[in-house]
């Protein structure tokens, strides 16, 4: 892909995530909607989504499936970087033309990020990062914070005459997932030892984000409603799986969390 995001060009990046879903075919035509995802072949008769010749997400059905628990371990929210930030801009306009219930816009210093949630509870980020040269480092790690999103300057970036929304650029990707975890603590040792990553910076003792190659996170992990949280119940929807793209990585490995959390590690090609 040509104008790559940095969050994709990194040792380790995020590729796939899998959901289990009551009605997958609704939430596939959900982001198909919301990003303009297409479809794609899945594995094992799940729905695959995605941009081009990329998958992003596979969607598996089990009607039997308990409903997620939101103060469980598990899926905090997918968080799909456009590559522009004119991009999140045009998004934004889309949201409000279609009445979207959003449930949070923030300014993190790194990015900018719209926050909503599909039907069956799963969260979302969208959001455009700044360029990583603006990013503040200090000897915590880099500066991230939650500010209220200047919309009036989002929308600046746009020219008279805009084409507006498209569906999702073709450079898309997968920038990081948040996590829901008993222990920040617990969790942040966990994708050092196991996964290599490294810390980027915390939110006291609540929350830990990590990644490779410099980026502010590919993964963030809290606990602001799931603190003590066990072993999460593999009968719930929500996060099935997560998918790591690794260049070191030279055959496919499956891991788990402490909370259970499958995590897929896959070889760069």
């Amino acid at each position: 892909m040509n104008g790559t995001p940095f969050a994709a060009t990194t040792p380790v990046r995020i590729g796939r995530v899998g959901l289990k879903a009551r009605h997958a075919r609704n939430l596939a035509a959900f982001y198909a909607d919301l990003l303009g995802f297409q479809e794609m072949d899945g594995e094992d008769g799940a729905i695959a989504l995605g941009i081009g010749d990329r998958t992003l997400m596979e969607i598996a059905e089990d009607r039997t499936a308990e409903p997620d628990d939101p103060r469980g371990a598990g899926l905090f929210h997918t968080a799909f970087l456009l590559p522009e930030r004119a991009d999140l801009a045009r998004w934004a306009l889309f949201a409000r033309d279609r009445n979207m219930q959003l449930e949070g816009a923030s300014d993190h210093l790194v990015s900018e990020a719209l926050y909503l949630s599909d039907p069956e509870g799963n969260g979302i980020e969208i959001y455009a990062d700044r360029p990583p040269e603006s990013w503040t480092r200090n000897e915590d790690g880099i500066a991230m914070a939650t500010e209220r999103l200047d919309f009036s300057s989002l929308l600046s970036t746009l020219a008279d005459g805009d084409t507006g929304w498209q569906g999702a650029p073709e450079n898309t990707v997968i920038g990081h997932v948040h996590l829901r975890v008993g222990d920040p603590k617990t969790a942040e040792t966990w994708w050092h030892e196991a996964q290599g990553f490294d810390t980027m910076t915390r939110y006291g003792t609540q929350a830990v984000f990590l990644a490779t190659g410099g980026y502010h996170h590919h993964i963030g992990a809290n606990s602001w409603r799931s603190a003590g949280a066990g072993k999460r119940n593999p009968n719930r929807t929500g996060l099935s799986w997560l998918e790591l793209k690794s260049r070191n990585a030279t055959a496919e490995k499956e891991y788990a969390d402490p909370w259970g959390t499958v995590i897929r590690v896959s070889p760069t090609r």
